[in-house]
């Protein structure tokens, strides 16, 4: 399957977004994300969205804003756990397949099978030649997805170097951040051009155009947020269902009901 050519880049935003105009956009993307949650439980679409990326581009952050006002049961996200021993054993595809949207479902991945071609690869723990045929079998994997009526999206957030390093050091000193530094992104940090030539051959052989990549900066988490739900707004065809007008019902009267001299364990008021 022939790779797709990229665009230029586009320039680069001036500045950061300031926070009031961040959160003004996203409470208006919100209300679209609720459109498309109650489109695709009523039509039965499937959607399944990949995001990959370098370490501490955002993923997180993105996925959060997805889905912090939308139904868990319609938006499943799955991050799953280093392998266990009896997954080592079996086609290395086979894991990811099982968590795969059913109808009614969009389901997010946090990193996703091509931890084969990034981390797995750079930091060895697996064969130069698992990788070459992982490479070789994505695309059909990916095509076979596609055919079987699920709507497939892949971002790679992509972060620059500097900003990378001013974002380990926040986590090394933040105490509210600490959870989010692992041994292993200490070990990945000094191989940033080893994680470059990953990415690149993972592009050549994956970015297809039944399947392709799409590239979001985020040195600017705020914009790089946005501009990935807009974008995955723009590329699922859902619709705006009509609903009914809601009324509260009457609230029934207390006839004999009487409040219980009870105990309650209350909480403490500190705030």
């Amino acid at each position: 399957m022939k790779a797709r050519k990229h665009n230029d880049d586009p320039a680069a935003p001036p500045e950061m977004m300031k926070r009031k105009e961040y959160e003004a956009e996203l409470d208006k993307l919100h209300v679209e994300l609720v459109k498309l949650q109650m489109w695709i439980a009523a039509s039965k679409e499937k959607v399944c969205v990949v995001f990959e990326g370098r370490d501490t581009a955002g993923k997180g952050g993105v996925i959060k804003a997805i889905t912090e006002r939308v139904s868990p049961r319609v938006f499943r996200v799955v991050a799953l756990p280093a392998p266990t021993e009896r997954e080592k054993s079996q086609m290395y595809f086979q894991r990811y397949m099982r968590y795969l949207p059913a109808a009614g479902e969009i389901v997010i991945f946090d990193r996703s099978w091509y931890n084969r071609a990034g981390v797995e690869r750079v930091m060895g723990f697996t064969s130069e030649e698992d990788v070459r045929r992982f490479l070789r079998m994505v695309p059909s994997v990916e095509a076979a997805i596609i055919d079987s009526g699920t709507i497939l999206l892949k971002y790679w957030l992509e972060v620059s170097a500097d900003e990378q390093t001013q974002r380990l050091k926040d986590r090394i000193t933040d105490g509210r951040k600490l959870w989010k530094l692992s041994p292993m992104d200490l070990k990945s940090y000094g191989r940033w051009y080893d994680y470059s030539r990953a990415r690149d051959d993972m592009f050549e052989a994956t970015d297809t155009l039944q399947a392709p990549w799409y590239v979001a900066r985020t040195d600017d988490k705020r914009r790089g947020r946005l501009n990935i739900i807009r974008h995955l707004l723009d590329h699922i065809p859902y619709e705006e269902l009509a609903r009914e007008k809601v009324r509260l019902p009457k609230r029934q009267k207390r006839g004999d009901y009487v409040e219980p001299d009870y105990p309650f364990n209350y909480i403490k008021e500190r705030y």
